[in-house]
């Protein structure tokens, strides 16, 4: 048996818990800090265009002028998440 301490991705906190099985099987973990914005989470996503750091790539090759099909191909990820995080990013920009 080995322990294997997880650290919350946003609040670097240790104070986490175990919070149940996704459908597909993957551990759910939950951040107990109050002040954290993010309480549950995953050690490792299987949709990749749900990382922050591919969300951020998205943004820079969009400013870059990279298309959309170049940026989905590149990242290894659907046209449609590349356009749905480019609107989530103008709506959070235009408020």
């Amino acid at each position: 048996m080995t322990y294997v301490l997880v650290h919350c991705p946003d609040c670097q906190g240790v104070d986490v818990v175990r919070y149940g099985k996704q459908r597909h099987g993957p551990q759910r973990y939950r951040c107990n800090n109050t002040a954290c914005p993010r309480h549950i989470f995953l050690l490792e996503y299987r949709n990749h265009g749900r990382l922050p750091a591919v969300k951020q790539q998205i943004v820079d090759m969009a400013l870059n002028g990279s298309g959309i099909r170049d940026t989905a191909r590149v990242l290894r990820i659907s046209p449609t998440t590349v356009i749905s995080t480019l609107k989530k990013k103008i709506q959070a920009y235009s408020k």
